[in-house]
């Protein structure tokens, strides 16, 4: 097993797949982000990233040389890391390694284009406007990883107009450039007051737009039950890629 200590590694090993640049972190140089730590053994590779509210581990590669990788890997770090990969990967490991259990599938998303003309009434929110999105969560994804005030949602972009039934202005529609990283930006926390369901388009292709400017690379999960957001963001160019989640239970 190799440690990879520099980003340029990763990115040339990656070749093309955004989730393994993203779970690196990389910010500036060739240094990875805090605390990540990259492997490859044989034809395969993974990337652990700590976080606050979940540690990943990202997994790529020819299935029995990952089994191994893996196993060596969760004994150096500790088993709270949920892998992520390839759903077909993630399946193979989940038969393989010890104590791995499935956990869901989704689709990690990303694209290299723009989306194209920034739509009219879109625009980054001030600190304000900020501050009044958590109404939005609250009510209606309280579950989100992103939130306004979370360590590592840099900006919100929105539209600010006047629900139905609503005393003034609010925002309606709001995404966030989210714990985005060198190589590949990444958006979070889309969320839509139900009588404006027609502006989560808008708003995500502005965020995206910004992004692949900005990274040459913007990519979003989603989980596999979520039609309809699914068909937005394949409507914004965006590719998708089922993909597994597996853990080690906490005994």
């Amino acid at each position: 097993m190799e440690e990879l200590a520099r980003l340029g590694d990763i990115e040339r090993i990656a070749a093309g797949h955004g989730q393994l640049i993203w779970t690196a972190q990389g910010q500036e140089g060739e240094s990875l982000g805090p605390g990540v730590r990259a492997w490859r053994h044989g034809a395969a590779v993974a990337v652990a990233g700590p976080g606050r509210q979940q540690d990943r581990l990202a997994v790529h590669g020819d299935s029995a040389d990952a089994a191994v990788l893996v196993r060596r890997v969760l004994e150096e770090i500790g088993a709270s890391y949920r892998l992520l990969g390839e759903a077909a990967l993630i399946g193979a490991l989940v038969r393989e390694v010890p104590g791995l259990v499935p956990v869901h599938e989704f689709f990690w998303m990303e694209t290299t284009s723009s989306p194209g003309a920034a739509p009219d009434g879109v625009r980054w929110l001030d600190a304000r406007e900020e501050t009044e999105v958590r109404s939005l969560f609250d009510r209606f994804f309280p579950d989100s990883y992103a939130q306004p005030g979370r360590a590592g949602v840099a900006r919100w972009a929105g539209v600010v107009g006047e629900a139905v039934g609503s005393t003034g202005a609010e925002p309606l529609a709001v995404a966030a450039d989210a714990w985005s990283a060198a190589g590949c930006g990444f958006m979070g926390g889309v969320v839509t007051h139900p009588a404006a369901r027609g502006l989560a388009r808008a708003v995500s292709g502005f965020v995206l737009d910004a992004l692949v400017r900005r990274h040459g690379r913007a990519a979003l999960m989603v989980l596999a039950t979520n039609a309809p957001a699914i068909a937005t963001y394949e409507r914004l160019g965006m590719a998708k890629h089922r993909f597994g989640a597996a853990h080690i239970p906490a005994r």
